[in-house]
C-alpha cells in the first residue's frame, strides 16, 4: 500500500501574475466562510496565503470535511464554477487567508488565452477526483486510527514545517475539526491522539502538533 500524497498542481509565479491581473485580492480572517452551499458558482479563487477547508453539513449539523486542505498556490471553487449551477460545499478559512478572486467569464478568457494554465487546471481537477476516490476507499476500508494517522501524515507533508525533532503542523485544528475530517467522534480523536502521544509518534508543541515518528504512525494504517 502506498502512502504517497497526491501531487496537487500549484500555480507558478507567472501563472499567479496572470490570475492577479484577471481578478482582485481579498483578505479574510480565521474561521471566515468564503462561500457556502447554495451560492451560485460564478467565481474561482487562488490562495495566496493561508489554508482553507472544504466541507459539507451533515443532517445533524456537523461540518464534514470533504477533500484535503487547500494550500497556498492552489486554486479552489473550480469544478462547480466551470460546470455552472449552485455550490454544494462550504469553504472556510483555517487561519488568516489572502485570496485572488476571478469571476467566471474572466477566468474562461484566461484559460482560452493561456493553454498551459488551462492544462494545469485540468490536471488539478483530475487530482481532486483521484483524491475523492481515495477518501471513499479510506472511509470504507480503514478504521478510525488509520484514517487519523493518515490525515496527520498528509497534513505534515502538505502543511508542515520540518524542524530538528520532527514535522510541525501549526494549523491549530480542534479535535472536533479533526474528527470531522476523518469521519469519527471528537472523543475518539482525543483518545487516539493521546495514544499517538504515549507511543511518541506525536507531541504537542505550542498550539500545534509535531509528528515525531512517521513510521510509527504509518503502522496504524491497515
Amino acid at each position: 500500500m502506498s502512502l504517497a500524497n497526491i501531487d496537487f498542481p500549484i500555480m507558478d509565479e507567472v501563472e499567479k501574475m496572470i490570475l492577479r491581473e484577471a481578478g482582485f485580492t481579498v483578505h479574510y480572517p480565521k474561521s471566515h466562510i468564503v462561500f457556502s452551499a447554495g451560492d451560485f458558482a460564478d467565481r474561482v479563487f487562488l490562495i495566496e496565503s493561508g489554508y482553507v477547508k472544504i466541507y459539507r453539513l451533515s443532517p445533524d449539523g456537523r461540518r464534514v470535511t470533504v477533500g484535503s486542505i487547500r494550500s497556498p498556490g492552489e486554486m479552489m471553487g473550480l469544478a462547480e464554477t466551470l460546470w455552472g449551477g449552485e455550490r454544494t460545499c462550504f469553504a472556510g478559512t483555517i487561519n488568516n487567508v489572502s485570496l485572488v478572486i476571478i469571476r467566471k467569464n474572466k477566468f474562461e478568457e484566461v484559460l482560452a488565452q493561456h493553454s498551459a494554465l488551462a492544462l494545469k487546471v485540468a490536471r488539478l481537477l483530475g487530482a481532486r477526483m483521484r483524491e475523492a476516490e481515495g477518501i471513499i476507499h479510506e472511509m470504507v476500508c480503514w478504521q478510525a486510527p488509520g484514517r487519523l494517522a493518515l490525515m496527520l501524515l498528509k497534513m505534515g507533508d502538505r502543511c508542515g514545517v520540518e524542524e530538528r525533532s520532527g514535522i510541525k503542523i501549526d494549523l491549530q485544528l480542534t479535535h472536533e475539526e479533526l474528527a470531522n475530517m476523518v469521519g469519527t467522534s471528537r472523543q475518539t480523536v482525543t483518545s487516539l491522539l493521546n495514544t499517538f502521544k504515549t507511543e511518541k509518534s506525536i507531541e504537542y508543541k505550542g498550539r500545534g502538533t509535531m509528528v515525531l515518528n512517521p513510521d510509527k504512525l504509518s503502522k496504524w494504517i491497515t
